[in-house]
């Protein structure tokens, strides 16, 4: 059973309170112009035989007959049920059909009044058929609304998840690669592998800490790719050429860790020992937009090679879609053993 919730109760208010003008209009108008206890009695009685059948309908079908009956689409039994329901609260129609006869001081009934008889019973069948259409009908509303709301809800909620499932799985991978720079740094020089092993320190401490946010300052990310490029320089021999730009201000700030994973990609794949390789990164702030560039030699690695699982650049198109939804573009080529990724994302 659903649990009332304050809404609820808000929604019920405002539809008797709607149901309250249209009732008393008529004779709240009728005492302002005639002063008239009597008639104003008179014009309510009036009034409440005229809505007291569409007020049942109404509420009824908002309440019962739409959710149990017309939403699980059991179109049959709603019929049915709003007909025989409309038919018993205007009985009276019936009785003075049957009972024309014995109705005291009840006038011979010509064709006239059949056809005004009939026609006020159509009436009557028709209005309770509309009310039953517009109860139907606010429910409808309602509940579509509703369902958008638990979806955008639920679509948020997923969205989070698969952002933190994302950030989590580019951290471990980071982390291992990292680690088998610094392990094979070690057999060369060990004092540069300490100084190394102080710098991976700082960047776990920004990935475990500072990342927690959904946004990041750009400084802070720009800091992070220079320590990260800098360890990873350190397995390059004196073929590979690395070069780096980064023309950005500090009013701005970017989904953590969005780039580190192409980052690694450029050297994962970019890097030959004996081989000519370059590597060209950029990331350059324009008026109203971000645009990052990567510019590698490529080198692919063969099936025995598991230094890497290829889920850097999925990853990072994943997160775009999620953090930057229609607000980035996506470039990406292989011309003359260059790979070559753009990324352009546009402020709000």
């Amino acid at each position: 059973m659903k649990k009332i919730e304050k809404k609820d109760i808000w929604l019920l208010a405002a539809q008797v309170a709607v149901w309250l003008v249209i009732i008393c209009a008529m004779p709240l108008a009728t005492y302002l112009s005639t002063q008239d206890g009597h008639a104003t009695r008179t014009s309510f009685l009036v009034v409440w035989g005229l809505f007291q059948s569409p007020l049942v309908i109404y509420f009824l079908n908002f309440y019962l007959f739409g959710p149990k009956l017309f939403f699980k689409h059991r179109y049959w039994w709603f019929t049915l049920i709003n007909l025989v329901l409309i038919i018993g609260l205007n009985s009276q129609f019936f009785y003075v059909f049957f009972n024309r006869n014995n109705i005291p001081n009840m006038p011979e009934m010509g064709p006239n009044m059949w056809i005004g008889f009939f026609s006020g019973f159509l009436m009557f069948l028709v209005l309770n058929c509309m009310v039953a259409a517009i109860a139907i009908g606010i429910r409808h509303y309602i509940r579509t609304r509703e369902i958008k709301q638990q979806l955008k809800d639920e679509k948020a909620k997923n969205t989070e998840a698969e952002l933190a499932w994302l950030k989590n799985q580019i951290n471990p991978h980071f982390l291992f690669n990292t680690l088998n720079n610094i392990s094979s740094l070690c057999q060369i020089d060990a004092d540069s592998a300490q100084d190394a092993i102080a710098q991976l320190s700082d960047l776990l401490r920004y990935a475990m800490y500072e990342t927690n946010k959904k946004m990041v300052p750009i400084e802070g990310e720009v800091e992070f790719m220079r320590n990260y490029i800098s360890l990873m320089k350190l397995r390059c021999n004196e073929k590979t050429e690395v070069t780096t730009s980064f023309d950005v201000k500090q009013n701005m700030e970017i989904a953590p860790l969005l780039f580190i994973s192409l980052v690694e990609n450029a050297f994962k794949h970019g890097v030959s020992s004996s081989r000519t390789s370059k590597i060209d990164i950029r990331l350059l702030q324009n008026e109203g937009e971000l645009i990052f560039n990567c510019d590698n030699t490529n080198f692919p690695k063969d099936d025995a090679d598991r230094s890497g699982s290829g889920i850097g650049l999925e990853n990072t198109r994943r997160r775009l879609d999620l953090m930057y939804t229609n607000r980035y573009t996506w470039e990406q080529s292989l011309e003359d053993d260059i790979f070559h990724v753009r990324i352009t994302i546009k402020n709000q």
